[in-house]
């Protein structure tokens, strides 16, 4: 569906805009909070362990790991490198041209994102879901599946 009106996007949109990037961080910083308080590692941790999990066993690149994550490309490598470091995935050389690298959930790192999941599940509730009314994320999930490519 187009915009109909195709000119600069007006005082509307722009405060739509503002209050988006403003309300987006406010929630992740909240629950980021919660989590910390908990005493889990930061939400990004919990986005790349779910990630690889979502592969199945299998490895992921770290350029499809930015791709679905929130986190640019060079954060995601010193993630990596930090998730590595602390035992929850593994490098290993890219079976088809061995010289990039993918990454691979371990079993301790599953153990954490289970672990994670009760606490970011309660604070996405907290923090998000308690502020909306009935058929306010559905709204909410039609709108900005349009901002998706």
């Amino acid at each position: 569906m187009e915009k109909k009106n195709k000119d600069a996007p007006g005082p509307t949109e722009i405060d739509a805009w503002a209050r988006l990037q403003r309300a987006s961080s406010a929630v992740l910083s909240r629950v980021e909070t919660r989590l910390k308080a908990e005493g889990f590692p930061p939400l990004g941790w919990y986005d790349v362990l779910l990630e690889l999990r979502k592969a199945d066993g299998e490895t992921m690149r770290p350029v499809d790991i930015e791709k679905r994550t929130l986190l640019a490309q060079y954060n995601v490598s010193r993630l990596i490198d930090r998730l590595m470091a602390a035992g929850y995935v593994e490098k290993l050389k890219a079976p088809e041209d061995g010289r990039g690298v993918v990454v691979r959930l371990t079993p301790d790192g599953a153990d954490l994102l289970t672990s994670m999941w009760p606490a970011y599940r309660t604070a996405v509730e907290a923090e998000f879901g308690s502020h909306l009314e009935d058929g306010d994320a559905q709204a909410l999930w039609t709108v900005l599946g349009k901002l998706l490519p």
